[in-house]
């Protein structure tokens, strides 16, 4: 079957139905160039095992499929699944749709041992907490490519000093390497957003790139820091350390009066075995 187009995507919601959600950030893509670019940003290739979530009508299934990749692709809209089913029975290849919410899916049952890469075009409302918990709870996804809102992406592959840079840039460091590869106009979409999308790699890392006593209290450490961006550490790192602050700050080598957003992941990592000692 040929790729979606903006035509065909629109006939399709005619035919059975269906309107884009605005509560599940459905923006469907619709330009089979965009789809097939993705796919070969993401490196994959024939045998690749893929999990794509939120796929929508099929745009990016159908790209995957034609690169010889087997398929499950997570949907959360039972309304649409179908639909997407209908679509990939005309498509050659291997492809499973299941009904489920990507944030409380159980991925070893789902996914098994291997190795599997995650390439998706994420509802803007979710790719946060989607892409988190991929790296927390998903470690056979070894590579993942997600189409997500530009402040989004920038946020996800920020660096220490940058703009976007905040405890989600850290966690994902813990995780993952992250870089920007591409931008992605609104006129692909079908509805078209508002804002301009990019293109965001992930590589896990083989183990975390710092030693810390608890993952769980070096996150903490990283939230209580993040949640009063403009006020110094001795102030915003209060709600973690209490009264200890400036002392833990001391024996982990860090200025009481900078602000989290200078911080790199060694950093934090150093503060949170200072907290932990005795």
């Amino acid at each position: 079957m040929a790729l979606l187009t903006p035509a065909t995507v629109r006939s399709l919601l005619s035919e059975h139905g269906l309107r884009p959600s605005r509560a599940l950030g459905q923006h469907f893509l619709a330009d089979p160039n965009t789809a097939r670019r993705v796919v070969r940003l993401a490196g994959v290739g024939p045998g690749d095992r893929v999990l794509e979530i939120g796929p929508g009508l099929g745009s990016l299934t159908l790209a995957l499929l034609e690169s010889g990749a087997r398929v499950i692709a997570l949907e959360l809209d039972r309304h649409l699944a179908p639909v997407l089913e209908h679509v990939l029975s005309a498509a050659d290849g291997d492809a499973l749709v299941v009904v489920e919410d990507a944030l409380h899916t159980d991925y070893r049952a789902l996914l098994g041992a291997g190795r599997w890469r995650c390439v998706s075009n994420l509802p803007y409302n979710v790719a946060t907490p989607v892409v988190m918990t991929l790296l927390e709870h998903a470690p056979m996804v070894e590579t993942i490519l997600v189409m997500v809102q530009r402040e989004v992406g920038e946020r996800l592959a920020a660096s220490p000093g940058s703009r976007a840079y905040g405890a989600v840039s850290v966690k994902l460091a813990y995780f993952a390497t992250s870089r920007v590869v591409g931008a992605v106009p609104p006129t692909v979409f079908v509805p078209k957003p508002k804002v301009e999308s990019v293109l965001v790699e992930l590589v896990r890392r083989d183990a975390p790139s710092v030693d810390v006593p608890s993952r769980d209290e070096l996150f903490a450490l990283i939230q209580a820091g993040f949640a009063h961006r403009r006020k110094m550490l001795r102030q915003s790192m209060r709600a973690a350390l209490g009264d200890a602050t400036v002392d833990v700050l001391a024996r982990a080598g860090i200025d009481p009066k900078a602000r989290a957003e200078t911080l790199a992941l060694d950093d934090w990592a150093t503060l949170a075995r200072a907290a932990s000692a005795p």
